[in-house]
């Protein structure tokens, strides 16, 4: 078991105007793969190493099996930190990079040298180690990092910006195999990243951190559907927002009342943003939808190979929708459309 929490965890750095983690508190359970999401400099990478111990907090505590890891020194933690720069040792090939832990603890040769193979396999790099880390592509680089921090069979695993250094091809290839091998070793990982699209793809679920604290931690899908602010929904790619007030259970916007069903109703105020994702927007050239249809005109189309972008303008009110394919035919830019939002698509937020 490999259970971490994150008490009140504060960092202050000389020179900030706030502090760089501010009273952070989550819980990360045995087995999870859990991103750390926000924008550069939000406290992200900064929290990882206050859990390796290359930083002290100034106030919190770092718990993990039940036990504080603050007095216990960075390489008695039992948590591996890959860095986004691999940081592999020149000098060494790729079996000395990655058996290098084991040689440290005066493991015997023959049994690095096993261990070693098992790891290169791992990664789907059984044929390198020979090889210097100059002679090594990113993405191989990657994967022999990777393997340094596995083969000392951490309770936590640590990554930072995994996939920033790598062309998209490569990206999507790598992505697929760090959520194969955790799966596969079950080992409790956490991984820094700026990027939402990958957040989502990788995590059981996602921290999201603004400013040194954490705003959100749920699951992928609860970002997408139920984002809790504005912010956050506009991190996760939302564009519409409708400005509505609540009036006896009723919603009324500048395009109209608004049907809504969201399981918060009750936790609304009387005046909040409603969002709904362009994926999830119907178009029709008639009326045929029973609640939350209004017209509108297309203010422009995109077509973008797998899907067409609207934008379309509602009693000045821009709204952005995303059909699959070629869209709908026969329409044209300034034509007038019938724009419906499913109540069971939309969701409310407070101001």
């Amino acid at each position: 078991m490999s259970d971490l929490k994150i008490i009140n965890l504060v960092k202050n750095f000389v020179g900030m105007d706030r502090p760089a983690v501010n009273n952070v508190n989550l819980k990360i359970n045995s087995g999870e793969l859990v991103a750390f999401l926000g924008p550069s400099g939000c406290g992200k990478t900064t929290i990882l190493k206050m859990i390796t111990g290359l930083f002290a907090p100034d106030n919190g505590d770092i718990v993990l099996d039940n036990k504080s890891l603050l007095p216990i020194p960075t390489e008695n933690r039992g948590v591996v930190m890959v860095f986004q720069n691999y940081l592999l040792f020149p000098y060494m090939n790729v079996n000395e990079n990655v058996g290098f832990a084991l040689k440290m603890k005066g493991i015997d040769k023959n049994v690095i040298e096993k261990k070693v193979r098992e790891m290169l396999d791992l990664v789907k790099l059984p044929d390198i180690g020979f090889r210097k880390p100059k002679q090594l592509s990113g993405g191989q680089q990657q994967r022999v990092a990777l393997a340094r921090a596995l083969i000392a069979s951490p309770r936590l695993l640590l990554l930072d910006e995994p996939l920033s250094n790598l062309d998209a091809h490569l990206r999507d290839e790598m992505r697929d195999l760090i959520v194969t091998i955790q799966k596969k070793l079950n080992v409790t990982t956490i991984f820094v990243t700026h990027d939402q699209e990958e957040a989502v793809l990788l995590a059981d679920k996602i921290a999201l951190i603004f400013d040194g604290e954490l705003q959100n931690y749920t699951s992928p899908k609860n970002y997408y559907e139920q984002p809790k602010n504005i912010k956050a929904a506009k991190f996760f790619g939302g564009v519409n927002f409708i400005k509505s007030k609540k009036i006896n259970n009723e919603f009324i916007s500048d395009i109209g009342k608004i049907n809504y069903v969201g399981e918060n109703i009750n936790d609304l105020n009387d005046e909040i943003n409603i969002t709904i994702r362009p994926e999830n927007i119907k178009l029709s050239k008639t009326n045929d939808f029973d609640h939350n249809s209004f017209k509108g005109n297309i203010k422009s189309i995109i077509f973008s190979g797998t899907h067409t972008r609207y934008k379309i303008i509602i009693n000045n009110l821009e709204l952005e929708c995303s059909l699959q394919s070629l869209g709908i035919k026969n329409i044209n830019q300034g034509d007038e459309i019938f724009v419906h939002l499913p109540k069971d698509k939309i969701w409310g937020m407070n101001d």
